[in-house]
Parts: C-alpha cells; structure tokens; sequence
C-alpha cells in the first residue's frame, strides 16, 4: 500500500473557483482576496485579516510591525518550524530561546516570565538568556517581543504569556501557522496576541497552495501589513509611487479563491482530520514504546496538524523510521531545535544541551502520514507495520 506523508482535501468546488479566476483580467489583489480576508476575520473573529504569501511573510511583517530591530531581542522556542526565528533575524533581531514545556512542546511561560524580568534588568542575570555568542557583548538592545508558537495544532498557554507581556510592555506574536481552528480555553488561536499568522501550505489543515494571513485587532498594524506586502505603497499612493520600503508579499487571486473555498470546508477538513487522528489514537494508545500525542486542559480545541507520537527511549526513533520505510510508509523526526540547526549553532554558538526539553523531544519524536483524506485501511497498515517494528526492536537482546 503506498501512503503518502501529507495530501491536501480538495474536491470539485476549488477546482470550479480557480478556474473562475483564469477565466477574469484579475490575478493579482483582487475580489477573491478581499472575499478571503473578509471571510477569514469573521471566521477568526478578529478586526481585521491581510493575505499574504506564506506564513513566513506573514512573520516577518508582524515584526515589524512590533517594531523589532536591529539588535532588539524577542523571546521565543527553539521547538518550532525554522521561520519563527528566521523571521527576527530579517530585522537583525536576536531571538531568545527558551525551553518548552514537555507535554505539548509549546514555550514554557514560566520561562518567559523569569527571562523577561532578566531581561529587563540587564547585568549578569539578563546576560544567561543571551545565545552564548552574544554573552560577552557590552551592551543589551531592548526586549520588544514575545513569539509564542503553536506547535503541532495545540495553542501555547497564552494566559501567563500575555500577563507577563502586561507587566513588560511587549508585543505579542502568535505564530498560528500550525493551528487554525484552535481554541485555547473557549478562544480561538490567532485572537489573543497582538497579531497572529496563520499558513496554508499543501499539507496545512486548509491550504491556498502557498500563502499565509495575518490577523489583528489593531487598525494601525493591519494598514501596515497591506502597504509592507505591496512593496510599501500606502492606499493613497498612485501606481509606483512607494512611501516606505516594502516586499512582494502579496498572495495572487488564484490562491484566494483556493482558499474562500477551502475556508468554507474548513469545519468539515477540521474534522477529517480528528477522525485520522482518532484512529490513531485508538491503535497506538496501549503500546509500551509509543507516546500518543496529549492535550492539555487548556486546549478546548485541537486543530490536527501533524500526528506526531513519540518513541521510547531515544535511539528507537531512528530504528523505526528505517523500518516503516522497508514497507513504503513515510515518516519524518518533527522536530529538529532551531538552535542545532547549522545555520544557528555557527551564528550564535548553540549547542546540545542549552534545552534540554526541547532537544528530547527533538530526539524521541515522528511523525506519521497524516491527512484529513488518509482511510482507516491506510491508518491500519501504518499502525500494523509500526507495532510490529517496535516489538521487532524491543525483542532483541
């Protein structure tokens, strides 16, 4: 049986709407990506929504937005998609990681408390929260942000996170990207920062093909994004008259109208995907070796992004991927530390052993072929073949 990693659920409806879009002079900003925004606000429940090309941009303008600079820190998780740090260093930001929480690998807010207070206080106590390339630097740039990540389709807890956001005065950014249709405790994810982003890449719950959106409440924040995105044209502006420095962030028509259709599914999607999700659970929930994935409390909402279990102890991880891919299923580690990924450990001197947590989740956890159109056959080989290569491996001597 062959069972890809991901696949998008699309039906005849977003076919019918791009092909309308080819059939118009309009590709660029148009009706569909006004229809989008205005559909995914009210969806969201936020003021106001700006498409944009990819959840990486989306980041990036929020950002800026916060007004995060040239040497200004922002603390965030190094348990996380690469672009939610990449997008501080676009502005020449220092991301400060801190470690996550061992159940869901969201950030921990007790950490976030305890390094913001640090940090606003510079001296030697502000200075252990520094990557340890920077430690020896002279002189400390503002603390403007916190950039909590909802990891795997679970909200972070916001909560603390914004209470100590409060007592510093620092924006918050929800990184959202994973999680649409999230609730934490009764509301939904992308609705308690400052601003928050959301993706659709091809596997993503809903997908535009590539594309991302930003939502807000803040009036200011949204007329930014829409100038940042257009390459810094302000609505007053005439054709190639620009006001500030802007990027091409825009996302065309023909993704807009993928995605009016797909948002208007996405109750149906959200739940396809619990449904797989349930499957899994209920074939992997009794096994020894296997860590099904847990929701907290606080999340009165899962949106199921990936289906990521972990494996005990460390070095199984690897024995089983190796297995699963001896009968054609995918699987892939989810996921590797920002802070040991090359780029990072060269540039501010990370190593194994700054975050522990997140470095073990990093070693124990896989995720599986995951989908809102996988079947129940599909999910029974998956789970046949993983059970039989754990026990496999923890039958020799």
């Amino acid at each position: 049986m062959k069972i890809p990693m991901s696949s998008p659920d699309l039906s005849n409806s977003e076919i019918s709407a791009v092909n309308q879009v080819l059939a118009t002079p309009i590709l660029s900003i148009g009706p569909q990506g006004e229809a989008f925004e205005r559909r995914c606000a009210t969806y969201v429940g936020t003021a106001h929504a700006a498409a944009v090309s990819s959840g990486t941009s989306g980041l990036h303008l929020c950002v800026i937005a916060a007004g995060v600079a040239d040497g200004d820190l922002a603390i965030t998780t190094p348990f996380s998609f690469v672009a939610s740090a990449n997008c501080l260093l676009y502005e020449r930001a220092v991301p400060i990681f801190v470690d996550v929480d061992p159940r869901t690998g969201n950030i921990d807010p007790a950490l976030v408390a305890e390094a913001a207070y640090d940090l606003r206080r510079d001296g030697e106590r502000a200075r252990r929260w520094l990557p340890p390339a920077l430690r020896d630097h002279s002189r400390l740039i503002k603390l403007k942000a916190i950039l909590p990540v909802h990891a795997l389709g679970q909200p972070a807890d916001m909560a603390p996170i914004l209470a100590t956001a409060r007592q510093h005065q620092l924006a918050v950014i929800e990184d959202a990207c994973e999680a649409i249709g999230a609730e934490y405790r009764g509301r939904k994810a992308g609705t308690l920062g400052d601003a928050a982003v959301f993706a659709f890449y091809p596997n993503k719950q809903m997908t535009t093909g590539e594309g991302g959106l930003i939502v807000t409440n803040r009036g200011e924040w949204d007329m930014l994004f829409r100038s940042l995105r257009n390459q810094g044209r302000d609505v007053f502006d005439a054709w190639l008259n620009h006001s500030r420095l802007g990027y091409n962030y825009r996302l065309d028509e023909m993704s807009a109208a993928l995605g009016v259709a797909q948002l208007q599914r996405l109750d149906e999607l959200l739940a396809k995907r619990e449904r797989v999700a349930g499957w899994y659970n209920e074939r992997l929930a009794a096994l020894e070796l296997i860590e099904i994935p847990q929701m907290v409390s606080t999340t009165t909402r899962m949106s199921w992004f990936v289906y990521v279990v972990r494996l005990q102890p460390p070095a199984l991880r690897d024995e089983v991927m190796k297995g699963l891919a001896e009968h054609g299923i995918p699987s892939r580690p989810y996921f590797i530390p920002i802070h040991l990924q090359p780029f990072y450990a060269q540039k501010f001197g990370c190593r194994r052993g700054d975050f522990p947590v997140a470095e073990t989740l990093g070693d124990i956890s896989l995720a599986l072929p995951f989908s809102g159109v996988m079947t129940e056959d599909q999910v029974d080989y998956v789970c046949q073949h993983l059970i039989k290569v754990c026990e496999s491996i923890g039958q020799r001597p």
